[in-house]
């Protein structure tokens, strides 16, 4: 990745985000902040922030919270780091807009390569050039990266839209989990990951279907996987 790539780092303990800073600078430009009233001051002033770190357990806000303010903002990735690694805390993470997980204590080598693969696959589908297309009640840009339902803009995490964009370049085709994972992720598909992609489409359902127990927009192929006809 690119020097210029800048990343915001949030976690109340100073000695994380020392670590954290000294793993990092060098590589990136490192921004941090001490708790998430500071992040979401930051990330107002600094909308062209590619990639937040986020600590889950902080006093006062903590970090779902943070996440969810942060997104009126940003649809920068965020890569959540955490103590807690229960099944439970990593839907919870997804599902206020996180797009990643790691745990504490975690290695050198994990990190980068967890922060490598966000920021390549933020500014992948940043950068990609391609008209819009409208389906159903959506207008989909994919060179803005937005999206409008019946007139009004959604607001979509990056992983959101690129699930979204990873199903509408390959409409009336099922696409299985493994291939969605594998083709946002950019990662191998592991026991778990399957729950991610659910997760992530069920948020992306609640913001783009007019009924997400209904939907008619991104279908279920039972047993084998999505599907945008």
């Amino acid at each position: 990745m690119s020097a210029q790539s800048k990343i915001l780092i949030v976690d109340d303990d100073p000695d994380i985000r020392q670590v954290l800073r000294l793993l990092l600078q060098g590589l990136y430009s490192v921004t941090e902040a001490a708790d998430g009233a500071e992040a979401v001051r930051l990330i107002q002033e600094q909308k062209d922030t590619d990639l937040i770190i986020l600590d889950v357990m902080m006093p006062g806000m903590d970090g779902y919270a943070t996440c969810d303010a942060l997104r009126a903002y940003s649809n920068a990735p965020v890569l959540f780091l955490t103590a807690k690694s229960a099944e439970a805390d990593r839907i919870s993470a997804y599902r206020s807009g996180g797009d990643d997980f790691l745990s504490k204590p975690f290695s050198q080598d994990e990190l980068l390569a967890k922060v490598t693969s966000l920021l390549r696959r933020y500014k992948e589908y940043r950068g990609k050039p391609d008209a819009a297309l409208a389906i159903e009640n959506l207008e989909v840009d994919f060179s803005a990266r937005t999206v409008v339902s019946n007139g009004h803009p959604v607001s979509l995490t990056d992983t959101e839209f690129s699930i979204l964009e990873h199903l509408l370049r390959n409409r009336g085709t099922t696409v299985t989990a493994p291939e969605l994972y594998e083709g946002v992720w950019k990662e191998k598909f592991l026991p778990g990951s399957g729950n991610t992609v659910m997760v992530h489409v069920l948020n992306l359902r609640r913001k783009i279907e007019e009924n997400p127990s209904s939907p008619k927009i991104i279908r279920t192929v039972w047993g084998k996987g999505y599907q945008i006809d």
